[in-house]
């Protein structure tokens, strides 16, 4: 068997894989999400873009997809992927937690939402039935977007998902509807009682089969050793799962969510997860590239101040009933501004409800096309309105709160300052506390504030890159100052700053590696702690103890050579002979 290297599908797939390992670093290495980048690739390469010349210039078949439709099951495949890693993060305990903002909130967004978008086009002259169909399809938000930009467990992640979760639910239901609605459609309203009652008892069937099934299936794999076995019973898992809930009338995503939610439960989750990861990226860039080959540039040019007016429309419905609703449910004024924006824009499952509709006969072609470039741009614009939201976020957090820094610093220092509060800083802020030490954690993330100040952290909401928040922490009368952000140049800046400010003030700073910690003591740290060294320190206590060696001696030993690396770091960084050196560790062990 020979493959033919000349055929369409042999290029579209060297088109994608190329596109992936180029767009993904280069957009990482700008800290630019890659979303952009391959929306882009898809305009450029598409039939609308490069894709249009190959009649007069035939090798440009080979770096362009001339046809959209051919990688479009690899872009519904990606979609079921991603939701089958979204359904790997839950548990079936925290959905149910979630089961009042999912068919509370989220029914109601949905709703609210199409209803004011659906009146607003049959003011415009758009008939009902076709009114109401273009406004449930815009009031769907992108899952494929919006949860790998907001996760699932920060405060907006978790009011977005319930939200979409409740959207990938009422799919099916939206698609019969607009099939009742259709003029030559049957109106038989029993037809959509038997299909979910068929999908009720299919979901219900899976879960105990899965709760019997998967675990063995599992273990057998484990047993094999072997991580192709491991990966093929994962997908096999997927595909079955989505077949079943396609069988009955539901959406293979619904299928491939379940799926992720069973695995979720056996103890094999974290490998699964580690086997699939990387089909969840490369899927994902398959579906935004066919995304980016539908949006015309010509059209766009020719008809911007409509398409405009469109997306701006139906931005704002929907983020301000967002937010409503949000807040309306006890949700903090920053998180319902950003879930809000970041659930503005369309989704891929509107080009399924209006491609429903147009061949339904509730919408014309050419009406249809216009929505769907709307769709395009509006998900090219998700990343945009992403960051939008977290401006507006922290804007509104900084306004509700009394104080802008969200406490009020003592007038005789606040003891410990703790800049960064991740997994370091509130490591650091437990053992502060737990030796009843004052101290205060500045944190730039709005989610973490939040849910630091839940548990009683003394948090300060802030971007300590601006520099009237640092002249405000009142550093002066600061017994130490600990700096745990993961931003090399923001950690070396900040302590040239502060060190020229207040010369005896003790700084301790998180280093990445050897080098790091060599410029943060000519930066004038007192101490740099980096990541690697500790990593292999601990790691080297752990053995020698687990061998028997007496913990004393250990310890001991493990202190000796921490020392002697540091005073290796301080030698290579030139600090030993500098005279301001010696002041500050001697300000540091007074007499």
């Amino acid at each position: 068997m020979t493959i033919a290297l000349d055929s369409h599908g042999f290029s579209d797939a060297l088109v994608i894989l190329g596109a992936a390992g180029l767009v993904i670093p280069a957009f990482a290495r700008a800290k630019i999400s890659p979303v952009i980048g391959f929306i882009l690739v898809g305009v450029l390469v598409g039939p609308f873009g490069l894709g249009a010349l190959v009649g007069k210039m035939p090798w440009l078949r080979h770096v362009t997809i001339s046809d959209a439709d051919a990688i479009e099951p690899f872009a519904e495949f990606g979609i079921t992927l991603l939701l089958f890693s979204i359904g790997l993060e839950l548990s079936l305990k925290r959905l149910w937690s979630m089961r009042q903002l999912v068919f509370g909130t989220g029914a109601a967004e949905l709703i609210a939402s199409g209803m004011i978008i659906g009146v607003g086009a049959h003011l415009f002259g758009v008939p009902w039935s076709s009114a109401l169909a273009l406004g449930f399809a815009l009031a769907l938000s992108s899952t494929a977007l919006v949860l790998p930009i907001a996760g699932t467990t920060s405060g907006v992640g978790r009011a977005a998902f319930a939200m979409l979760l409740f959207e990938d639910l009422a799919l099916v239901p939206i698609i019969f509807a607009l099939a009742a609605l259709a003029p030559h459609g049957s109106n038989d309203p029993l037809a959509i009682v038997w299909i979910l009652a068929l999908g009720l008892v299919t979901i219900a069937l899976m879960f105990i089969g899965g709760r019997v099934i998967l675990p063995r299936l599992f273990a057998q794999a484990a047993r094999t050793k072997s991580p192709e076995l491991f990966l093929a019973a994962s997908l096999l898992v997927v595909i079955v799962a989505s077949l079943a809930t396609t069988a009955v009338g539901l959406s293979p995503i619904v299928g491939a969510l379940l799926a992720g939610l069973l695995i979720a439960e056996t103890d094999y989750r974290s490998e699964v997860e580690v086997m699939t990861a990387p089909f969840n990226g490369l899927a994902l860039g398959v579906f935004l590239i066919t995304v980016g080959m539908s949006i015309d540039l010509r059209s766009i040019l020719a008809g911007w101040p409509e398409l405009l007016l469109a997306i701006v429309a139906v931005v704002s419905v929907k983020a301000l009933v967002t937010f409503g609703l949000l807040r309306w449910a006890g949700v903090r004024g920053g998180i319902a501004a950003e879930t809000g924006l970041l659930m503005g824009s369309p989704s891929e499952t509107t080009l399924i409800v209006l491609g429903a509709a147009a061949q339904a006969q509730l919408i014309k072609p050419d009406f249809a096309n216009f929505w769907e470039t709307v769709t395009a741009l509006g998900l090219t614009l998700t990343p945009l309105l992403a960051w939008i939201g977290r401006q507006a976020a922290r804007r509104i957090e900084r306004r509700t709160d009394g104080d802008p820094l969200g406490i009020t610093i003592p007038a005789e220092g606040p003891g410990t300052v703790i800049i960064g509060f991740g997994r370091v800083g509130r490591m650091v802020a437990e053992m502060l506390r737990a030796h009843q030490q004052p101290f205060v954690a500045v944190e730039a993330d709005i989610d973490t504030v939040i849910a630091a100040r839940a548990e009683g952290y003394p948090m300060i909401f802030g971007d300590v890159a601006r520099t009237e928040l640092v002249d405000r922490l009142n550093l002066g009368r600061a017994r130490a100052l600990i700096l745990t952000m993961d931003d090399p140049v923001l950690t070396v800046r900040l302590t040239k700053r502060v060190r020229n400010w207040v010369p005896d003030l003790t700084i301790v700073a998180r280093a990445r590696d050897v080098d790091h910690a060599a410029e943060l003591y000519r930066a004038g740290v007192t101490d740099a702690v980096p990541e690697t060294l500790e990593s292999s320190l601990q790691l080297s206590e752990a053995v020698l103890t687990d061998l028997g060696v007496a913990v004393g001696p250990v310890i001991a030993s493990i202190h000796e050579k921490r020392d002697a690396l540091r005073k290796e770091i301080k030698g290579a960084a030139g600090l030993m002979r500098e005279p301001r050196f010696r002041r500050l560790r001697d300000s540091d062990h007074p007499a």
